[in-house]
């Protein structure tokens, strides 16, 4: 496995948003994001972010397509009880 910038081709383990509430603008659906992988497609590199919300059930999403949400009493950072 090849590293570029602190990352390797297949996932980035040092990205600020890991295991931090995000939006997905598409779905609208929020989770925690818990990794973000690289795949080819179509001869380009995508980078998919997997989203894990509070039912368990993940699903994923161009990372493009995310936001961060704010931390709140009703979102609080992870580790941290309401």
């Amino acid at each position: 496995m090849s590293e570029v910038d602190g990352r390797s081709f297949f996932h980035e383990d040092d990205h600020p948003w890991l295991h931090k509430a995000v939006r997905d603008v598409a779905s609208r659906g929020e989770g925690r994001l818990t990794a973000i992988v690289h795949e080819k497609t179509g001869g380009r590199t995508v980078r998919v972010a997997h989203i894990r919300p509070d039912s368990g059930v993940e699903w994923t999403a161009a990372m493009d397509n995310l936001q961060l949400v704010p931390d709140t009493p009703r979102n609080p950072p992870e580790g941290v009880q309401p």
